[in-house]
């Protein structure tokens, strides 16, 4: 196990009913003006915001509204979100919305004491400042990205066709607001690809280059099984309470780093490369349109077919402790297969039981679902090499023309 340090300071409020607590518990806190960030129109349809800015009213909050968030959120509100932030002296950003609109309250409440382009910080062109530096609180609709209590925030900028992420301390909420109920309205394909992405923020972790943590791994792959047995309960019974909670629970622990520590380089860094994260951004990052987890859906299973050799290990203890795979062993099977061929089939077949499953839920096997052609990959490529540079990962090191061979696989 390697050395790590783990600070999770965000206080969680789960359970029925929380929206309508949001106004108490921030007062509570001593916030006294929020800038209110919000998508572009299920919040308000659902009623959900009527129910925060009502909470927050009866509690003497003041609050400015900022709405219209998308998916793959764009750097253009974030700047919009600083400047508001700024002329209404807001001390707190409240995102009401999913991963998307938690990343853009956290871009916006960094950007607020940066004298520059706030997109210089996701460029590594200047560093977060923390004097003066807004609270960030959420109230989660869609699980998913984790970001209500994870310190990333992933936001894209049109202009150059960049997707970046950004990992700081200081984009860690305080406050999670957290009602299960709220997804209850969520469609199908919304619910699956946020498994599949709870499901992908293990996996980075677990697939990296260090050996067995016997702790953590368990962990990761508890929170794995229970995602496949929770997340066909709730896309059967969309209001089966139960399911939906822990379904919400689990998208929180798969990105606060509980399921990695120990598996990190460096104690204060974050285990795995996340290359598959890396893949999948740039198909976002040059269609919007493509849901960062049905990507994932197909990237992750076609990174792992072509890497898993280089640590065989890992995918033998995933195969056993997720799915019960284990290779066959020749002479008690009674099989004629060498002990490498064994390895092998075991290798393929748990790929294999990840990628069906993603499928069971309504996700895409192929690139070619989403739109993506062979045509597009130069430019993927091209915008990679500006975000992760020539060569890449952890589990096994990336290069472009792997990458290539990769997006091809999956097309």
């Amino acid at each position: 196990m390697n050395d790590f340090t783990f600070f999770s300071p965000t206080r969680f409020v789960f359970g029925r009913g929380v929206t309508d607590r949001v106004g108490d518990e921030l007062a509570s806190a001593g916030y006294a003006h929020a800038l209110v960030v919000y998508g572009q129109g299920s919040v308000v349809r659902t009623g959900t915001l009527g129910r925060v800015l009502a909470s927050l009213d009866a509690a003497g909050i003041a609050h400015t509204e900022l709405a219209g968030v998308r998916p793959n959120p764009e750097v253009g509100l974030v700047r919009e979100g600083v400047t508001l932030a700024r002329e209404c002296g807001a001390d707190l950003v409240l995102g009401v919305g999913g991963g998307s609109v938690i990343d853009t309250a956290k871009a916006i409440a960094l950007g607020v004491p940066y004298e520059g382009d706030v997109w210089d910080l996701f460029v590594g062109a200047a560093s977060p400042v923390a004097e003066g530096k807004l609270d960030v609180a959420s109230v989660l609709t869609i699980p998913a990205a984790g970001s209500e209590a994870s310190a990333s925030a992933v936001i894209t900028n049109d202009a150059c066709q960049l997707k970046r992420g950004l990992s700081s301390e200081l984009h860690r909420p305080v406050i999670a607001f957290m009602d299960p109920e709220l997804t209850f309205t969520l469609p199908p394909y919304q619910t699956a690809a946020g498994v599949t992405d709870m499901i992908a923020h293990v996996m980075e972790r677990y697939f990296s280059s260090v050996g067995p943590v016997p702790v953590t791994d368990n962990i990761a792959c508890a929170l794995v099984r229970a995602l496949m047995q929770e997340a066909p309960r709730a896309l059967a019974d969309p209001e089966d309470y139960d399911a939906r909670a822990n379904v919400m629970w689990a998208g929180t622990l798969a990105h606060n780093d509980l399921a990695g520590l120990g598996r990190n380089a460096s104690p204060a860094g974050r285990a795995g490369g996340w290359e598959s994260h890396a893949l999948e951004h740039e198909l976002s990052a040059h269609d919007a349109s493509i849901t960062h987890g049905a990507g994932l859906a197909v990237i992750f299973p076609a990174w792992l077919r072509y890497v898993w050799a280089d640590r065989p290990e890992r995918i033998l203890s995933f195969g056993r402790d997720v799915f019960g795979i284990e290779p066959v062993d020749a002479e008690a099977d009674g099989v004629d297969v060498t002990p490498e061929e064994a390895v092998r089939d075991a290798a393929e077949a748990t790929i294999d039981a990840l990628q069906d499953f993603f499928v069971s839920m309504g996700m895409p096997r192929t690139l070619g679902e989403l739109g993506v052609t062979a045509e597009q990959i130069p430019a993927l490529l091209a915008t990679l090499e500006q975000n992760k540079g020539a060569e890449f990962g952890d589990l096994r090191r990336i290069t472009l023309d792997d990458a290539r061979a990769i997006y091809e696989s999956a097309l």
